[in-house]
């Protein structure tokens, strides 16, 4: 579960959508090669976020997590491939 006091390197790790979705917010230094160390609420709140907006994203981000769980619960189709032989 995501939390304002999860660590930068813990989310991004265990939750690989949450670099796209901070730079969408304005947390770019994730991937911009300059690590960022701290939680998510000191990386939110050094770019001027409120409390509020923190557990906006905090939800949101829960949301997704949820989304993408069940996106890899799904079954998966098969593709039936067989190799090459030559002729």
């Amino acid at each position: 579960m995501i939390h304002k006091d999860i660590e930068i390197e813990a989310l991004v790790t265990n939750y690989p959508f949450s670099v796209k979705y901070l730079m969408e917010k304005g947390i770019r230094c994730i991937a911009c090669g300059e690590p960022i160390w701290g939680t998510l609420e000191e990386a939110a709140k050094e770019k001027g976020f409120d409390d509020a907006a923190i557990q906006g994203f905090v939800e949101e981000m829960n949301k997704l997590a949820e989304i993408s769980d069940e996106t890899e619960k799904s079954p998966e189709k098969k593709v039936d491939v067989k190799p090459l032989r030559p002729n």
